[in-house]
């Protein structure tokens, strides 16, 4: 059973104003970073984009939109979509709004987890989970279904009741996620500052 990555860029991106899946950080969109993140720890990466994305998004990686039955949703229609898709699989699930997300971040992560967890997320101060910067074992798909049939779309629910692993990572700005065109500002400078120092 493969690891196989999914870059997470299906959302609305309504505070932004704009595809957040498409801001450049590290000299290339982020879909293509994240997804280029991916690729070094798992034998297959996909990015998860919507119908609209699925023409405007340029990349070399297998692109996925939801299935119809999982459409419009929020992000447990990716997941689900990804277990249907590629039945058998573990996922290494990340979303593209991470910029400051690293390779030794990921690194640590699934080298954490433990043989007999089912599921597993960074896990931040607020004492929730992130469910866009988790894994999801093959096993657990069946029970994803059955949580959604049930009318439950949240994937934070889900984590919590299926007492998913917590990972802590050595640093909380890892987790931050960017959804504002201030914080797009900050972002972008602190990079800089980083790359120049």
């Amino acid at each position: 059973m493969g690891l196989i990555g999914i870059a997470v860029c299906g959302g609305e991106s309504s505070r932004m104003g704009r595809d957040k899946s498409s801001l450049i950080y590290h000299q290339k969109s982020q879909y293509e970073h994240v997804a280029d993140l991916l690729s070094g720890f798992c034998e297959k990466t996909i990015i998860s984009c919507n119908q609209d994305q699925l023409s405007v998004l340029e990349t070399e990686y297998e692109k996925m939109v939801d299935l119809p039955h999982y459409a419009h949703i929020g992000p447990i229609g990716a997941l689900l979509t990804a277990f249907q898709s590629f039945p058998n699989h573990d996922f290494l699930f990340t979303g593209c709004d991470y910029p400051l997300l690293g390779e030794t971040d990921i690194s640590h992560f699934l080298n954490a987890i433990q043989e007999d967890s089912v599921a597993a997320a960074f896990y931040n101060s607020d004492e929730k989970y992130e469910p866009l910067l988790a894994w999801y074992a093959a096993k657990v798909g069946s029970r994803l279904s059955g949580h959604f049939e049930s009318g439950d779309r949240s994937l934070q629910s889900f984590l919590r009741n299926v007492n998913a692993q917590k990972f802590l990572p050595e640093a909380e700005n890892v987790m931050q996620s960017i959804d504002t065109p201030e914080d797009f500002a900050r972002i972008t400078e602190l990079l800089k500052q980083k790359n120049n120092g």
